[in-house]
């Protein structure tokens, strides 16, 4: 395969996993154009690989961790939201999802990564792992990780010490 053909089959999907891993349209764009920019420098090596998806994603994880390691890039996250809408109503279901993006968008990057590649990608934990460069039990941990800061932060009961 082709770099022009990877990029027009694949490309969409990789400003897709972007925008899920930085939370900004402009920022995942530009996140990927520099991917590519670098994928297309090796491209031979890159396409000769086993699973090319599976690096340029990785190559995608790690320009976006990269990233946020700059202290100039730090954002701070807050602990109060602007009033709740009201369930029911298209307002208050975007108002919730917003809310929630700004929980996951405050996890970890890793764990960020992890749950942005099973439920968005629908990526097994083989494959995420090789994209994180880690075990797919180190995958598993970093979920159970984050669902549970996150059930935490949106208030879900625990029964026992257990999760319903």
């Amino acid at each position: 395969m082709t770099f022009e053909e990877y990029v027009g089959s694949r490309g969409p999907a990789l400003v897709r996993l972007a925008r899920l891993l930085t939370g900004d349209e402009h920022r995942a764009e530009d996140l990927t154009q520099d991917v590519l920019a670098r994928a297309y420098v090796h491209w031979r090596k890159i396409a000769g690989a086993d699973r090319p998806d599976v690096y340029v994603r990785r190559m995608l994880v790690n320009a976006n961790s990269s990233w946020w390691r700059r202290r100039s890039n730090r954002e701070l996250a807050v602990d109060t939201f602007a009033e709740r809408a009201h369930h029911g109503d298209l307002g208050g279901e975007a108002a919730d999802r917003d809310e929630m993006w700004r929980l996951i968008l405050a996890l970890p990057d890793r764990q960020r990564a992890v749950l942005v590649l099973r439920y968005y990608e629908d990526l097994d934990d083989t494959t995420i792992a090789q994209i994180l460069d880690c075990s797919p039990v180190t995958v598993r941990t970093h979920a159970m990780r984050a669902l549970a800061h996150l059930r935490e932060r949106c208030g879900v009961p625990t029964i026992n010490g257990s999760r319903p």
